[in-house]
């Protein structure tokens, strides 16, 4: 059996369609919608082809319409996206974030699978690392021979006591300084952590097209192309918020 895993997508359309891999069923860890332009195709993709799929923070806010404050960084990027997102979607897709589960527990190839967002602990919000010490006390009681995370958009393949953890990074806005679309494929009980690249451009000229704020476009495409969010983001010449 050959599993895709992606999550994170952030409604980077190019960043979804360009992954081609072959696959038997598709899991899905959150996150498809808030920072990038194309949050429609993003959740009917996820419709569509995820198998499996549980709730992240961004699918949670943009369906239920929850505003975010904030001036600087992801929070502002999501502050001036939020809105749009929720306008974007219809009740079809709305709902359908909503009923996602924040937990969802299944058996694939005789192995015991947990997806979830962010942590047990905290299936929305909860941010841990590359960390096997802290994982392995957050399973404590959990029973599971792979947990499948999200959220923090680093990719890693840990063990924690006798459970790994895979996160398969993000597919549609990387933080760890590569730029290239990021996901995971599991196969007869192996897992490998994947990169491809894709064409960025398209998503900066949808991004730049749209009516977001002179700051936020420049935040977010900068952001794309390097891999994270630059360390100092100045507004362009004559840019405003």
């Amino acid at each position: 059996m050959r599993i895709l895993v992606v999550s994170d997508i952030h409604a980077n359309w190019a960043a979804l369609s360009a992954i081609n891999e072959p696959h038997d069923l598709c899991l899905c860890l959150g996150d498809l919608v808030d920072y990038g332009p194309d949050p429609l195709p993003c959740v009917q993709w996820a419709m569509t082809h995820a198998h499996y799929a549980v709730r992240g923070n961004h699918d949670h806010g943009v369906a239920q319409g929850i505003d975010v404050g904030g001036d600087h960084g992801y929070r502002y990027l999501t502050s001036v996206t939020r809105q749009q997102h929720w306008q974007a979607l219809g009740p079809a897709e709305r709902r359908y974030l909503l009923q996602l589960p924040l937990t969802r527990r299944l058996t694939l190839g005789g192995k015991h699978f947990l997806l979830v967002h962010g942590t047990p602990r905290d299936p929305l919000d909860e941010y841990l690392m590359n960390d096997p010490a802290t994982w392995k006390r957050r399973l404590a009681g959990i029973e599971a021979d792979i947990v499948c995370v999200g959220h923090t958009h680093m990719q890693f393949n840990l063990r924690a006591g006798d459970t790994i953890v895979l996160n398969p990074g993000s597919l549609g806005q990387p933080r760890d300084g590569d730029p290239r679309a990021a996901y995971a494929i599991i196969e007869d009980g192996k897992i490998h952590l994947k990169r491809i690249d894709y064409p960025i451009e398209e998503t900066i000229a949808r991004t730049l097209a749209s009516d977001l704020p002179e700051r936020a476009k420049h935040l977010y495409c900068e952001g794309l192309r390097l891999g994270r969010l630059p360390q100092s983001a100045p507004l362009p010449q004559g840019g405003t918020v």
